[in-house]
């Protein structure tokens, strides 16, 4: 199985517009990838949470079937959690969870 991480911690909007989401929708369009699992982590976090048309494409993202997971420490500090927690994105403490995707073999990708 090919899965892909995508860890985003760029607060750049057009990163995120114009590079990020355009790859992993036509990935998944495409089936590029088996899985497709978009990481928010710092900046990223903030952008998600201050920026309308940004949560608009996460719930695109989500209605694709992308799975979508953010770091609890950077939600928290950002005040953000409960937001993407009601967007649909598992919001939990990441550490771990990163370093087991690192150890799997999973592709990883940052932006």
């Amino acid at each position: 199985m090919k899965k892909l991480n995508v860890l985003w911690t760029t607060g750049e909007k057009d990163v995120a517009l114009r590079m990020i989401f355009v790859y992993l929708m036509n990935a998944k369009a495409n089936g590029w990838w088996d899985e497709i699992n978009l990481i928010i982590w710092g900046p990223s976090a903030k952008l998600v949470g201050e920026n309308r048309l940004i949560r608009q494409e996460i719930d695109l993202l989500l209605q694709s079937g992308i799975t979508i997971e953010a770091c609890q420490a950077c939600t928290d500090s950002y005040k953000v959690t409960g937001l993407l927690s009601k967007l649909g994105i598992n919001v939990h403490f990441m550490g771990e969870t990163l370093t087991e995707y690192l150890n799997s073999g999973d592709k990883l990708i940052t932006f």
